[in-house]
């Protein structure tokens, strides 16, 4: 046995194998509610694999999850690594473009989809030679393309029971997709023994890794059950994927909705005994609140012990809010990444004063971006992190040059965060060293959102930049300069341009008409003018 997902959740299955794993929760009392116990989800993961490998997908290729949150969602991808087929994360916000280009890019063979996209797929499909096998999970509306797919209870059936697959290694891969410094997504290749000790904390709560791959479910037949994982943000995202996997890992429940419903959450929190939820900034943290504070004010959350969030912080004043309606529960900015899994969490004294100040892991460094050389006590870097982290990124040898690299015999990835570090190694980041905005935990990359303004007939030159917001952190201003003798051009002109060429969450929120954009005699943006003009115009 090796330090292979796959293997380590079959052995924690073998010895709790009663205990229930999986509760999909979404709307309660409608029939959508479903409980699966270890052996149950382990037994429908092997049906997914075993059809997977008759149909003619082989190990190693890649099947990409285009799927809401749902017991299909982690059937597939147990599924796929007991099967040593590469599971591909593909965000169902993306349109037709942005779609072909991941397809293409990952190498998808194989996908799986919910019905609901099956006019996007359908789109892609003719552009996407490699992929030849689909799975499609619900029924298409009246009037949606037609997809060649095989419906998934069908799949399902089909596929053998048992496990019967062929061994499996810590070699085997994991592609995780994120946001690339142009807009397109990147593929961040890891090994499976590197993602557990890396993303998932090596199978301990309590910081002590595992020293081998029997002791994980040695603990969890030891420990008893109690603690529910909640991960309410999307599955499509690696963070949510991941906190799914440590509930397992525990031997513990993990909960899903669907999609993030506050008013749901909270009651899913109350009706589940959820001990620890997690979340995307203040984005997910504000309308819990206003729910808790208004329509669903007493709320039993006695059961829940931390809420922790990924991908954006939550802010002072919003934790702060929080904590006054539910005072005992424990609220944890984690710091980490696709390339590097979890580096550490904020400290307590972190905020508007002193900054975002993380505590970070022992293998977590700030650098100087050229030398690679750890910075002195409180000059600015670039945070890496050396041992267990990704080989790379997939299909993109240049990009994977610019951010992986080897130091005294040890694999080392150079993230995108600047940041500072104190005499007792805590750490400041300072923020993204490139522009890029962070809307609801999102990530949003001005250069491929200017591309889609410019194409507007009557936009002449156009800067991206992200603006302060209540709500998600951030939104999307479009600070443009028209073309000469070019008609009015409102924000829903813009809007309605842009939609079908980027996600929902891409669109600008915001328009500022100039005379002229500023650049430098080079001709590169000031991105730093744009950002000032468009706030000023806010909050004007």
């Amino acid at each position: 046995m090796e330090y292979n997902l796959a293997d380590l959740f079959e052995s924690v299955v073998d010895v709790v194998p009663d205990r229930e794993a999986l509760v999909y929760a979404d709307h309660p009392g409608t029939g959508a509610e479903r409980r699966l116990t270890y052996a149950e989800l382990d037994a429908a993961a092997d049906r997914i694999g075993r059809h997977l490998l008759d149909s003619g997908v082989r190990p190693g290729e890649h099947l990409g999850l285009h799927l809401y949150n749902g017991v299909e969602y982690l059937q597939t991808l147990l599924g796929c690594l007991k099967a040593r087929i590469v599971p591909v994360n593909v965000n169902y916000r993306y349109v037709e473009e942005e779609l072909v280009h991941l397809y293409r890019d990952a190498d998808l063979t194989a996908l799986v989809f919910d019905a609901e996209f099956s006019d996007r797929v359908a789109g892609a499909l003719p552009r996407t030679e490699r992929l030849r096998h689909l799975v499609r999970v619900g029924t298409s509306a009246p009037g949606a393309a037609e997809v060649p797919a095989v419906p998934f209870a069908d799949a399902e059936a089909a596929g053998a029971r048992g496990r019967g697959f062929a061994p499996r290694s810590g070699d085997d891969r994991f592609i995780i997709y994120t946001g690339g410094t142009t807009g397109m997504p990147k593929g961040v290749m890891w090994r499976q023994e590197d993602l557990f000790f890396a993303g998932l904390g090596g199978g301990a709560p309590t910081g002590d890794p595992v020293r081998r791959p029997e002791e994980l479910a040695e603990r969890v037949a030891e420990g008893g059950s109690g603690i529910t994982f909640f991960p309410a943000p999307p599955l499509m995202h690696g963070t949510s994927t991941l906190t799914a996997f440590i509930g397992f890992h525990f031997g513990q429940r993990v909960v899903l909705h669907r999609r993030f419903v506050p008013e749901e959450v909270l009651r899913t929190v109350e009706r589940e005994r959820v001990t620890s939820l997690s979340l995307v900034g203040d984005a997910m943290l504000r309308p819990l609140i206003d729910a808790l504070g208004g329509p669903l004010r007493g709320t039993d959350c006695s059961a829940l012990l931390s809420v922790s969030s990924s991908g954006a912080i939550m802010s002072e004043t919003v934790r702060r809010q929080f904590q006054e309606l539910v005072p005992h529960v424990l609220l944890l900015n984690n710091f980490g990444s696709s390339e590097s899994g979890f580096n550490g969490t904020a400290t307590e004294d972190a905020g508007a004063e002193r900054g975002f100040r993380v505590r970070v892991n022992s293998r977590t460094r700030v650098v100087d971006p050229v030398t690679r050389a750890p910075v002195a006590v409180g000059e600015a870097g670039r945070v890496a992190q050396c041992g267990h982290v990704p080989l790379g990124y997939y299909n993109d040898a240049v990009k994977t040059a610019e951010t992986f690299f080897e130091r005294d015999g040890e694999r080392w990835v150079l993230l995108g965060d600047m940041a500072t570090v104190d005499e007792e190694g805590v750490v400041t980041v300072l923020g993204r060293g490139s522009q890029c905005i962070n809307t609801g935990g999102e990530k949003v990359y001005p250069e491929e959102v200017e591309q889609a303004l410019k194409a507007h007939p009557e936009v002449y030159d156009a800067l991206v930049a992200g603006v302060p917001d209540a709500r998600w952190g951030h939104h999307v201003a479009a600070v443009v300069q028209l073309r000469e003798g070019a008609g009015p051009l409102t924000l829903q002109d813009v809007q309605q341009h842009c939609r079908s060429r980027l996600a929902g969450y891409k669109i600008p929120r915001q328009l500022v008409l100039t005379g002229e954009i500023r650049r430098s005699p080079s001709g590169k943006a000031d991105y730093r003018w744009a950002r000032e003009v468009a706030v000023a115009a806010a909050d004007g």
